[in-house]
This record gives C-alpha cells, sequence and structure tokens, in this order.
C-alpha cells in the first residue's frame, strides 16, 4: 500500500485543494492520500474562518482517506515549527512513503538546492545572515537575503518571498534533518497566489474565497440599516459555485452564522483580559514573543481595541504582521517556549488525532494503526498511552478548540458544543 501525506489547511477548501489531492496521487503513484491538517487555527496566526470539523469534512467527501489534526502549537506556529511538526507526524506514523505540497515556483530542484543550505548552514551563508541580522532585518528578510546572496541568484528574492515556496522549503529541510527515507514532490500553485484578494475562476485563492465570505457576512448587518452595497451570502456562494466543490458549497450554506465566519478580531476581548494579567517576566516566556517585543506589549497594552488594531499598532519594520499575530495567539492560547522545547525533545507529535476518515479507508486505518509509533486517538477519552508531554500537548489542543467553540457559541448564539463532545467523522 503506498501512502502520500499532504500538509493543509483548507481555509476553506477550494478546488486548488481539490487539484492537489488528485494530482498528488496520480505523481506519486499512491492508493491513498492522508492529510495532516490544522485545526481550528492556521500558520498565519489567526482562528480557521470556520471549525476544523467543517473542513475536514469536505476533504473527506473531496477524496482525502484521513484527516488528522496537527496539534496546535505547531498550527500556529513559525514555518519551520509548521513544516517540523506536519513531517514529524508522518514520520512518526511509520507507513507514508511521500510528502506532495504546493508550491508557487513548481522547481523542486531550486526548492532542495536552498533546503540544503537552510538546514546545513555553511560558514559563509551564516556571516551572511548575522549581518542580516546585525542591519536590523527581520529573521525572514535577513535569512532571505543570505540564502539570495549565497548561492549567487537574484532571481530568488522572488522565490522567497512567496509563502508556499517558504513552507516547501522548511518541509524539504524537515525531511533532510531527519535523514527521513520519505520522498517529497512538489506540485506548481494553479492560477492565483496565497495572498491573492481577488478571484480568478476556477482556482481562486483561499484568501479570495475568505474576502468574499467577509462580504457576504457584513451584508447581513447592512441589509438591516437598509444598506445593500455588498452580496448577500447566496450571491456570494453563486460566485464561488465554479472555485470550490459541490460539497463545499453546501457547508457554506448550511453553517453561515450559525457556525462560521469566525475572525481574529472576535477573540478580541479574551485577549484583552489575558494581556492585563501578564508582566514582562511571563510574556517573554510565550513562543516568539522577545523582550523588545514584550516591553512594547506592555507599554501598548492600554491602547488595545482589537486583535488585527493592536498587530497594526505593533508592526515595526523588523516584525512581520504575521509574527505579530501568532504572538498574540501564543500568549491568548498558552503556548510557550519551553512546550515546544520538550516536545521537539520528545519527537515532536506525541500522537495522531484523527478528525474523520472515509468508510471505504478501514483497511488503510487498520495499516496506520498497526505500523504508527506513536498513539492514535479516536476518542478524547482513549489517552492510556500517552505520556506527560502528549497529555500537556493535548490539553492545550483541547483548550485551544474550546475557546474557538466559545467564540462560537458568544458570536452566533450557538449551544456549546465541548471538544470531547465532538464525534469522529466517518463519511
Amino acid at each position: 500500500m503506498k501512502i502520500v501525506g499532504l500538509i493543509a489547511e483548507y481555509n476553506p477548501f477550494h478546488n486548488g485543494h481539490l487539484y492537489h489531492i488528485e494530482r498528488a496521487k496520480e505523481i506519486t503513484g499512491a492508493d491513498s492520500a492522508i492529510v495532516v491538517m490544522s485545526g481550528n487555527y492556521v500558520q498565519r496566526g489567526a482562528p480557521a474562518i470556520m471549525p476544523k470539523h467543517l473542513r475536514a469534512e469536505v476533504a473527506l467527501e473531496a477524496g482525502a482517506d484521513i484527516i488528522f489534526e496537527l496539534p496546535v502549537c505547531y498550527a500556529c506556529a513559525s514555518a519551520e515549527y509548521f513544516a517540523a511538526g506536519a513531517v514529524s507526524l508522518f514520520e512518526q506514523l511509520n507507513c507514508v512513503d511521500s510528502v506532495c505540497f504546493g508550491s508557487e515556483c513548481g522547481d523542486y530542484g531550486l526548492l532542495e538546492r536552498i533546503a540544503r543550505v537552510a538546514a546545513d548552514e555553511p560558514e559563509e551563508y551564516r556571516t551572511l545572515l548575522s549581518e542580516g541580522l546585525k542591519k536590523g532585518m527581520s529573521f525572514p528578510r535577513a535569512r532571505q537575503a543570505a540564502l539570495t546572496e549565497y548561492l549567487r541568484d537574484d532571481s530568488l528574492d522572488i522565490v522567497l518571498e512567496q509563502p508556499n515556496n517558504i513552507l516547501g522549503i522548511e518541509y524539504i529541510k524537515a525531511l533532510y534533518q531527519k535523514k527521513s527515507p520519505i520522498h517529497s514532490y512538489t506540485i506548481k500553485r494553479m492560477v492565483s497566489g496565497y495572498h491573492d484578494t481577488e478571484l480568478t475562476g476556477t482556482y481562486s485563492s483561499a484568501s479570495a474565497i475568505r474576502k468574499l465570505l467577509s462580504y457576504a457576512s457584513h451584508s447581513v448587518s447592512m441589509e438591516q440599516e437598509g444598506m445593500f452595497d455588498e452580496p448577500s451570502i447566496s450571491e456570494a456562494l453563486t460566485r464561488l459555485e465554479d472555485m470550490v466543490p459541490p460539497s463545499c458549497i453546501r457547508t457554506l450554506e448550511d453553517t453561515h452564522r450559525s457556525r462560521y465566519p469566525i475572525y481574529a478580531n472576535d477573540f478580541s476581548l479574551p485577549l484583552k483580559y489575558q494581556l492585563l494579567k501578564e508582566t514582562y517576566t511571563s510574556l517573554a516566556e510565550y513562543l516568539d514573543i522577545s523582550e523588545d517585543l514584550a516591553n512594547r506589549i506592555l507599554n501598548h497594552t492600554n491602547d488595545f481595541v482589537t486583535f488585527d488594531q493592536f498587530c497594526d499598532l505593533l508592526k515595526t519594520r523588523d516584525v512581520t504582521y504575521s509574527r505579530l499575530s501568532r504572538s498574540l495567539l501564543h500568549i491568548l492560547l498558552g503556548i510557550k517556549k519551553k512546550d515546544l522545547l520538550t516536545f521537539r525533545e520528545e519527537g515532536c507529535c506525541q500522537y495522531a488525532r484523527i478528525l474523520g476518515f472515509r468508510k471505504d479507508a478501514k483497511r488503510l486505518l487498520s495499516y496506520i494503526k498497526k505500523h504508527s509509533d506513536v498513539p492514535l486517538i479516536t476518542k478524547l477519552t482513549q489517552i492510556d498511552g500517552l505520556t506527560p508531554p502528549g497529555l500537556a500537548m493535548l490539553k492545550q489542543d483541547v483548550f485551544a478548540s474550546n475557546l474557538y467553540e466559545s467564540v462560537i457559541t458568544n458570536k452566533f448564539k450557538m449551544p456549546f458544543v465541548n471538544e470531547y463532545q465532538h464525534q469522529i467523522l466517518k463519511i
């Protein structure tokens, strides 16, 4: 049995993701595709627009065989940690033959060349990186400049600015550092870029789809005031019919303003509450919080209005918006530097939690259970095999999911569904 692993967020699921699943199986010759998917929070440091179970359900209906949840400490971390966590989970399942990821350039050889330099860190590269940081560059910008100069290729500037290329480099690097037998492949992204905010037809980006859904959701309140400048949700879904699978359209229609949309600003009040409790010492313990950033957060706490506004307020030339958003999310979710250090020392992912699977994939599920080096979790009550770090990781996941559910409850006046009450999906 050949298995290809995919790493995704599906925020939300669209035709590009469907193409990825189908094409990955084709180029790797895999019988099955399993997915490690971000849960209720995503790598750019924000909540997913809709809950993980809804996104997983659509992916399963589109052809994914099993969906595993990437623990939240990796799901909302930097590209390096995000990739290391996902790759580690595939490694620990001990049955994945290949990993296939999307990239803007589609040039695997180029991405591999960059990844090996980033992994090996030759002396000249380290010197160039250090010089960039001393000039006040952010780490991503300093690394981009160092790699471009070390490899004597000015065209790399564009490659290293594109988010899927960056993640692809980190996937290759993680596999290389682990000396993994898992092969990796890349597929060129179709048409639109990751950050494109305008719809471009059959293969529009998730960013553009989220933007349209945001406008449609905003129009609900505008209708109450007699204003109709924005598209209604029905109009928005009509525009999306050629861009997302039918199952996604049904989900978007059936759960609008009962389960989604969720945005960073919906977490503003709990974030402000948490910030009011923090000190300089406690802030410096969180992942991605430097001494300078801890000071800026404390100095501006009284100026806090919303999650997004606070990110804009804190942003500087050497700290990106995404880094700030992730940092604030780490504070909100209680994710600390020592947690990641402990988890990585113990093998990164401490378990493989299954969100759902296709009914015709039972043989595949049995195969994975037989080979996996980590416990497979289908019910949160089945945790006897977890180590103390595993229990700590799972506790973070449960808290993060319950906080997300609390925001849904408050925003849409829906009954609260505790994480322990969610059932595994069987499609």
